[in-house]
């Protein structure tokens, strides 16, 4: 009963950051909405008995991703965002979001019961698979977040340049 609880305390958690993290107009808020709701994830990985996914979870997205962000939100110019808040596009992102989950939903509805069986994998195996299998993607994205992280320091960079 006490984890159930805690399930809909951490879901509570996670699903009002992710709605703070696309509602806001202050891109600051914005980024500790997004700290609430990974830290969440982290607390739904203890309570699913997986503590090395929360870790790398609390370590990777809600240490090192948030703090990319708030570097790369720190080094932009917040007059080059005047006016940019808002956007005429909202009722198509409205329907595009509300498409995805029902495609979701459908997929989890019709998932067969054959797939759900756990499988169970050593610290071993994990690790050899992570730096075979995925070690290409995980570059890639730090690649991407390295590129972020540039292009927020160019874009603060006074220079005296003007367009």
């Amino acid at each position: 009963m006490t984890s159930l609880i805690l399930f809909y305390i951490s879901a509570t958690f996670c699903l009002s950051g992710a709605i703070l993290v696309v509602t806001t107009n202050n891109i600051v808020y914005a980024a500790f909405a997004l700290l609430v709701s990974l830290m969440s994830v982290a607390g739904l990985y203890l309570l699913l008995f997986s503590p090395f996914l929360s870790m790398v979870q609390v370590l990777v997205y809600g240490g090192a991703i948030t703090i990319v962000v708030m570097f790369a939100i720190m080094l932009t110019k917040m007059e080059d965002f005047k006016g940019k808040t808002t956007h005429k596009m909202w009722p198509l992102a409205i329907v595009s979001a509300v498409a995805i989950f029902i495609i979701l939903v459908i997929g989890f509805i019709l998932e067969s019961p054959e797939s759900t069986q756990i499988q169970h994998i050593s610290f071993r195996q994990l690790g050899s698979i992570l730096f075979t299998q995925w070690a290409i993607p995980f570059e890639l994205a730090s690649l991407v977040l390295l590129i972020a992280l540039i292009g927020s320091i160019i874009l603060a960079r006074d220079d005296g340049v003007t367009e």
